[in-house]
């Protein structure tokens, strides 16, 4: 009897931590965010081919930070390639440009796959988050300028969510208090990129990022991220005076074809996010690629 109530008790307390388990399954979500993924010494149309193993299934989003393969929209059959690994189509993943992706122009291609413009805004659960087009300068004046007052509309009416993301490529938030300039660990440092055509006086620190300290005093957190990083450093984040989060991360180890050399170089490194909609709680982690791909 002693045996039997054991074997009972033990079943239940199994098929309890099975229900917990689905419970957190469904009730916390999982982003990754990727930066600067291209496969180096190829033609241009792959991406790391660690990426092409990950099992991206556990994730309820993918976002790609960017020269997500060195000639992206040259050819329509890369973006077919990526479609059947990221599923470009899918609502909960998003592409912010960078120059590798946008200086073969083909706009209505990426369209095509995606559904979606160059920059727009997207909210799911908690969270709302801006797509921005970093590539564009004043000779994209009228793009630009809708860019930039996409921004500002959804800074002055957000209201309900928890969490406003930035997702952008190259860095641009040279000035920002207390942060370092991008220079020290990203492979761009736009010291002169123009939000808009208004003014000369239109970086982000000067236009953006006032905004965003707003939508920060109003009690929703603000996270900045950038994807063009990789080879000056792996990761970065730091949290500026006024408490927006400003973050970053990227892949280049596909570059050494030494394994020896790879193997002795700092790992690449994703951004999980974790996101428990009920709580309105959002937190995030540096992970190893590597080490991801081991785990699965």
């Amino acid at each position: 009897m002693r045996k039997l109530l054991f074997l009972i008790t033990f079943l239940i307390s199994s098929l309890s931590l099975e229900v917990l388990a689905q419970v957190e399954n469904k009730d916390t979500l999982h982003y990754i965010f990727i930066g600067h993924p291209y496969q180096w010494h190829t033609v241009g149309n792959k991406i790391d081919s660690r990426l092409e193993q990950l099992d991206f299934s556990r994730y309820k989003g993918i976002w790609l930070g960017g020269d997500v393969c060195s000639e992206a929209l040259l050819e329509f059959f890369t973006l077919e390639y990526l479609d059947e690994i990221i599923d470009l189509g899918n609502p909960a993943n998003h592409w912010t440009l960078g120059n590798h992706d946008a200086r073969n122009d083909n706009f209505d291609l990426l369209k095509k796959f995606t559904g979606r413009d160059t920059y727009y805004t997207y909210a799911d659960q908690n969270m709302v988050l801006i797509v921005m087009n970093t590539n564009l300068v004043p000779s994209n004046c009228e793009d630009l300028d809708k860019q930039y007052f996409m921004i500002k509309n959804v800074c002055d009416t957000i209201q309900h969510a928890s969490h406003l993301f930035l997702i952008m490529h190259h860095g641009i938030w040279r000035g920002v208090p207390d942060l370092p300039n991008p220079s020290s660990y990203a492979h761009s440092d736009l010291l002169y990129w123009n939000a808009n055509c208004y003014s000369i006086n239109s970086r982000f620190v000067d236009s953006i990022y006032p905004m965003l300290v707003e939508v920060n005093v109003r009690g929703i957190t603000v996270i900045c991220i950038i994807g063009d990083m990789g080879s000056n450093g792996k990761i970065f984040q730091q949290q500026s005076v006024d408490g927006i989060y400003f973050l970053g991360c990227g892949l280049n180890n596909s570059y050494y074809t030494d394994p020896v050399e790879r193997a002795a170089a700092e790992k690449d490194r994703v951004l999980i996010f974790k996101n428990i909609p009920a709580e309105r709680k959002i937190t995030w982690n540096f992970c190893d690629l590597d080490s991801l791909l081991s785990a699965q």
